[in-house]
């Protein structure tokens, strides 16, 4: 399967550093392809310009700034996304990952004005993510980054395939064994794709 692995965390060395490495080693012990896809390595430009906003709804020219980063999106046949849950929300430059290639013509196409879904070709999303709070927080906030990947990144990929939502809570209070626990659970899950 062609996987795009979407990284988005500054400290490689960091705890999030290494569930993206635990997810591209594991992924490539069974035989995926995959296209690690490293927004802070890669010096991704999260910041949508002006002249972006304004050719956003013209589909020949709103995909050419991002063109590498469509096309790797266009290949994948799953979306796998390692970041940390900051502010309650996606880092700046995965957000603007979603604002620069998640385009009109790529992620969705309007027709008649409504948005209809155009990423049939992602069979699976999983997501593996570490929020510096405890859960019962995330909850009574409404966990708008759990929403995002169930409700909103769900409907635009094919119909009925399955995302998975891996999340870590209470970092700053995890200890060994939570961090081992929770990555035993991203390996069985990544093991399985």
């Amino acid at each position: 399967m062609k996987i795009l692995l979407l990284h988005a965390h500054p400290v490689a060395e960091s705890f999030n550093g290494a569930l993206h490495q635990l997810a591209l080693r594991q992924l490539r012990a069974n035989g995926h392809e995959v296209d690690d896809c490293d927004l802070y390595a890669e010096g991704f430009d999260p910041c949508l310009s002006r002249l972006e906003r304004l050719a956003y709804h013209d589909e020949a020219l709103n995909l050419e700034p991002v063109r590498q980063y469509v096309e790797r999106l266009k290949r994948a046949e799953a979306i796998v996304m390692c970041y940390p849950v900051w502010n309650f929300g996606y880092p700046a430059i995965l957000k603007g990952y979603f604002d620069r290639v998640f385009l009109p013509g790529i992620s969705f196409r309007l027709v008649e004005g409504r948005v209809v879904p155009n990423l049939h070709h992602i069979a699976k999303v999983v997501v593996i993510t570490t929020y510096g709070g405890p859960r019962w927080r995330a909850f009574v906030l409404g966990d708008p980054p759990r929403k995002l990947v169930k409700r909103v990144v769900r409907v635009q990929i094919k119909p009925g395939a399955p995302v998975h939502y891996l999340a870590h809570y209470d970092m700053n209070r995890s200890t060994p064994h939570s961090r081992d626990r929770f990555m035993a659970r991203v390996n069985k899950t990544i093991g399985a794709f």
